[in-house]
């Protein structure tokens, strides 16, 4: 049974643009919403994992940036207020589990995002197939003249373009690498990366487009930094372009967006994005060229990644970003979820020259316990230690790190929070690496 009520009235008048995918799903809404935001009535709303904002023209914030809605009628009353303030366009992240509940059926959608499908949640869904249907849910529902934009340089992406409705386009997408042989005869590929390069100013992105995008700029630079934000900032372009944004503004708008917290975020000293609770506003991003104002120091990101593929694609551009030092990795992984993933995590956190294992939001579990099956995928002479005490291996591995180094705090991002079995406590692993930082120029 559906648990969602049909959609209010008032919903249609809401261009809405979904994206679902295993990972990049919170960096493309944003994207999506700047560049909504851009065009048509200079202001748009996103709601995401992380936030919920009304975004007007030029990437400024109209009001806060507040917490994400809590359920489907705290969300209703989300997007009734943005309405109210003038917004006419949404971005929403939609999760494979509210899919898989009806959520398409219950909020329509006009345009449906697919980024990518990796190993995550087979817990929730029970198999791939589940977890694949489900995201499909969202291109299923799609209205006459609606769009689908789909990543060419995903496998899954052929079987999502067969359940898009024929009064529906299918706009695809691809990443750097990618062939030219298309998963879809309807249509070409409309805009590809060609390359990509990146230092700690930026991403340089190079692009090509057709059709609907041919008047893409042929070359970006982003203010996001892991080489993996320029699918998200493509797939973003063209959703906002099959909403009716001038491809040039739509670029430039998603070119301009900042990645949101937790994101491949760099941690320096002394700015706000570091305070233990969460911003009020969006904090601007501090300049990137220095870790620290206070002296040498190992950069540390934190990110998000919490699935192999995501995991692999951030050591990649982390080492990318230090060729000439170590990367270390703090990783562990999540309780009460997929344990099969574990192992395929440990495995790609052998990317970095060093690993300290630890716990993520052990829930019910035994922290020493998903160590363990992280550690049996990690190849055997690797370096890695156990600190399971989240806080001490954070502040282990940037002690212990050179000055040339990069230490990746992998797995929780944004979140503020750590769930074991005694209960949620307060843990932000960029106010945690920040007291490090601060704790080694002390020394």
């Amino acid at each position: 049974m559906n648990p969602y009520p049909p959609p209010p009235p008032w919903a249609h008048e809401l261009a809405s643009v979904g994206v679902t995918g295993t990972n990049g799903k919170t960096s493309t809404t944003q994207f999506i919403a700047a560049a909504l935001a851009a065009g048509g009535s200079g202001c748009a709303a996103r709601v995401t994992t992380v936030d919920a904002a009304l975004v007007r023209a030029e990437g400024t914030v109209g009001g806060t940036s507040t917490a994400p809605p809590t359920d489907h009628h705290h969300m209703l009353e989300m997007l009734a207020a943005f309405r109210a303030q003038g917004c006419g366009a949404v971005a929403l992240e939609a999760t494979s589990a509210a899919l898989g509940l009806g959520f398409a059926r219950a909020w329509p959608f006009d345009v449906g995002v697919f980024t990518n499908l990796g190993h995550d949640h087979q817990r929730t869904h029970g198999s791939f197939e589940h977890y694949l249907a489900s995201k499909a849910q969202l291109f299923v529902h799609l209205p006459p003249g609606g769009a689908a934009v789909l990543n060419a340089s995903d496998p899954s992406a052929a079987l999502i373009a067969e359940v898009v409705p024929a009064h529906a386009r299918i706009l695809w997408f691809a990443g750097p690498g990618h062939t030219d042989a298309r998963p879809d005869t309807r249509t070409e590929i409309d805009l590809r990366v060609r390359r990509t390069t990146h230092d700690w100013a930026g991403l340089e992105v190079e692009l090509e487009g057709s059709g609907v995008a041919a008047g893409v700029p042929e070359r970006l630079r982003l203010r996001s930094l892991p080489a993996i934000q320029a699918e998200n900032a493509v797939a973003a372009i063209l959703a906002a372009i099959a909403l009716g944004v001038a491809p040039e503004r739509a670029a430039r708008a998603v070119a301009d967006c900042p990645s949101p917290p937790g994101r491949f975020e760099l941690i320096t000293l002394g700015g706000a994005q570091f305070d233990r609770d969460p911003p009020t506003e969006p904090s601007e991003p501090s300049e990137p060229s220095e870790p620290s104002e206070h002296g040498p120091s190992p950069r540390v990101v934190v990110d998000y990644a919490h699935s192999p593929e995501a995991l692999r694609t951030t050591l990649a551009s982390a080492r990318a970003l230090c060729p000439d030092g170590r990367i270390s990795v703090v990783l562990g992984a999540g309780g009460d979820a997929d344990a099969s993933k574990r192992a395929p995590l440990g495995a790609a956190a052998s990317a970095a020259d060093r690993i300290v294992l630890t716990s993520d939001n052990p829930r019910s579990e035994d922290p020493a316990q998903i160590a363990a099956e992280l550690r049996a995928g990690i190849p055997p002479g690797h370096s890695y230690c156990v600190e399971l005490d989240r806080a001490r291996a954070i502040g282990l591995a940037i002690a212990e790190a050179g000055e040339s180094d990069l230490i990746l705090i992998a797995g929780k991002g944004h979140e503020q929070t750590q769930v074991s079995r005694t209960g949620t406590q307060p843990f932000s692993d960029r106010a945690l690496a920040r007291d490090a930082l601060v704790l080694r120029m002390k020394r």
